[in-house]
């Protein structure tokens, strides 16, 4: 990972921001609100484990998806709750590729959730136009080669640690500059490997890594991750955050995860990582048509 010198971070050249986010043969344009849908074809994830194992179960869940307004469905195929193990390569490849395949034909952009280059390629292969890395290329920084060579859109997203450690015990000198320097270094070597920035989204990572300070200031800052020059991501959906702000479980989080989309909307986010697409969709629809209204 190609290291950059925290002075020279805040001394370099102004980047314009990102107009567009490319994947393949796809273009998001940035000025309307870009809705990413979840599809966890995993027994542990902490929202839906177990639901969408099958394909024909997961197959339908990714229609049902696009009909309620998602732009992409990202499908994973190991969970990254808090204190989760990793599995093996050849576990997660048999549990993401029937999807995949079942998927190729029917949906317009897939994205991979993976850390893996073996799964990342396989996906691609078949069709994925995106990667989702929750590593930020830290784990295996050779993925952004294999992305360079199919010219597919990666999301680089900031962790603090692992899964497994992440929430144990978050801290930061100073939370904004320390992810912004990450992330930008993050960007360089994808950057170096071939892709364009328009090509790439930036993450901060709502709960990877953070107390529930960290998210709340995080999503109100989303605006300072536009100066990467790339798309930016917020994936608050459902997370735990919610629950220590409102005594809320899992399956009743969905005004919380709307309000945490909303106040990045406004602050700058471009792509929301969803469960709930049809919601979320419609407060945005809503939103925008509030903020674009006048007195005639």
């Amino acid at each position: 990972m190609a290291k950059i010198r925290e002075d020279d971070f805040w001394q370099s050249i102004t980047i314009p921001e990102a107009t567009e986010f490319a994947a393949r043969e796809h273009r998001f344009s940035l000025k309307r609100p870009i809705i990413m849908g979840i599809l966890n074809v995993t027994p542990d994830s902490f929202s839906d484990g177990g639901k969408y194992n099958q394909v024909g179960a997961a197959v339908a869940r990714a229609k049902a998806m696009i009909q309620e307004g998602a732009d992409i469905i990202d499908i994973g195929g190991e969970s990254s709750r808090p204190g989760s193990s990793p599995v093996s390569s050849s576990e997660e490849l048999k549990r993401v590729i029937p999807a995949l395949k079942a998927l190729s034909n029917e949906l317009e952009c897939i994205s991979i959730d993976t850390v893996k280059p073996e799964v990342a390629e396989a996906a691609l292969d078949i069709g994925a136009a995106i990667i989702n890395d929750i590593s930020g290329l830290r784990q295996a920084p050779e993925m952004a080669d294999i992305a360079a060579k199919y010219k597919a859109g990666y999301i680089l997203m900031h962790i603090q640690g692992t899964p497994r450690t992440m929430q144990l015990n978050p801290q930061y000198g100073n939370l904004l500059d320390e992810i912004l320097l990450w992330l930008k270094e993050s960007v360089h070597t994808a950057l170096q490997s071939g892709l364009k920035r328009e090509n790439l989204v930036v993450d901060p990572g709502i709960g990877f890594g953070k107390t529930v300070a960290h998210n709340l200031f995080l999503i109100q800052q989303m605006q300072a991750f536009r100066s990467l020059g790339t798309a930016v991501m917020l994936g608050a959906s459902r997370k735990s955050f919610i629950q220590k702000l409102s005594a809320a479980e899992v399956d009743r989080r969905l005004g919380g995860s709307i309000a945490a989309l909303l106040s990045a909307w406004r602050n700058g986010a471009h792509i929301f990582r969803v469960h709930d697409v049809f919601e979320s969709r419609q407060a945005l629809q809503i939103a925008h048509a509030i903020e674009a209204a006048n007195n005639d």
